[in-house]
């Protein structure tokens, strides 16, 4: 068995090249959000003519981000979450994510949120390992996701550990692929093709996976951390992933999630009035553009060190040479 554990790792993960090192983003806007009553936003995506946000601690509602002469003002649509699917998670792991759900609110724990053309919202649960799309003039409604599919990822090591399973999400703007990102220990990337009214894995669910640790930015002075993915975007037919204790985005392949190239924001994130009395980060949330990056931070209850203690949007300006860029 132990034999068998080793293939299918090596058969999961890539061995990827040695990246050059990250170039510094251009932040361009900081966007306190009022009207957030329990904070923790956990998901960004552009929708139609406005940025939308999910909070992680809210199983009913979205909020369209109404931007503001310095802040932006988040107003509420709600909708009602049908009974979340059956999913092949061990009873242990469903029973912590459900005491969670009544000690600190949001049952469901969306940690990601994606958009397609047709203005459909796309909400993962990180607590049940599932997929709620809600239209925009229709009920919300669970995926119809197969259950290989954690079945898949769980053989491959993720969605093993309580509070570490999916925490990103993206859809392309056809709504025919949808990709989900494991949180850490292992992180890594799955993806999903639909065909009429369902989703199926076409070759396999499991696009790679990844263990391991990594320092911090410098400026943190902690210790090695699980490497992570704490969002996911989808753009020019790239995916991006967010990576908050290395305070970077990383542009990968829809062939097999191989890390092409990777840009910091620690620089910004991490000047002395930005700074959280943490030894991690608290970026939660992506959406990538062709003009930049929207990056959307999960303080919790914790006031950083000018005094701000609401949830806040960033704006970066996208790459020198843009996004496609390979150098």
């Amino acid at each position: 068995m132990r034999h068998l554990w080793a293939a299918l790792l090596l058969v999961v993960t890539p061995a990827f090249a040695t990246l050059p090192v990250p170039e510094e983003l251009t932040l361009v806007s900081e966007h306190p959000v009022d009207g957030m009553a329990n904070g923790n936003l956990s998901g960004l995506a552009w929708c139609g003519d406005a940025l939308w946000a999910v909070s992680d601690r809210e199983d009913d509602r979205l909020y369209r981000l109404e931007p503001g002469e310095s802040n932006w003002q988040a107003v509420a649509e709600t909708f009602v979450a049908p009974p979340a699917p059956d999913v092949p998670l061990p009873w242990g792991l469903r029973t912590r994510n459900w005491l969670a759900g009544l000690v600190r609110g949001g049952h469901l724990d969306f940690e990601g949120l994606s958009c397609d053309a047709l203005g459909n919202r796309y909400l993962v649960s990180e607590a049940h390992a599932s997929v709620l799309m809600v239209p925009p003039a229709a009920e919300a409604q669970w995926l119809a996701l197969p259950e290989s599919m954690v079945r898949q990822a769980r053989a491959s090591g993720m969605l093993l550990h309580f509070n570490s399973l999916f925490e990103g999400v993206a859809v392309d703007p056809a709504g025919e692929r949808l990709w989900l990102a494991a949180e850490r220990t292992r992180r890594g990337l799955v993806v999903l093709h639909k065909q009429r009214s369902s989703w199926r894995c076409t070759g396999g669910c499991v696009l790679f996976s990844e263990g391991g640790s990594e320092p911090g930015p410098a400026a943190l002075a902690s210790r090695p951390e699980p490497r992570d993915f704490s969002g996911l975007a989808y753009h020019n037919e790239k995916l991006f992933t967010l990576e908050r204790q290395a305070h970077q985005i990383c542009r990968r392949t829809l062939s097999n999630g191989e890390a092409e190239r990777c840009w910091s924001f620690a620089a910004e994130a991490l000047t002395d009035e930005r700074r959280y009395p943490v030894s991690y980060g608290v970026a939660e949330a992506l959406w990538i553009d062709a003009e930049g990056a929207w990056i959307g931070l999960d303080n919790g209850s914790l006031t950083r060190a000018d005094g701000e203690s609401r949830p806040l949007v960033w704006r970066f300006a996208a790459p020198k040479g843009g996004w496609g860029s390979t150098k």
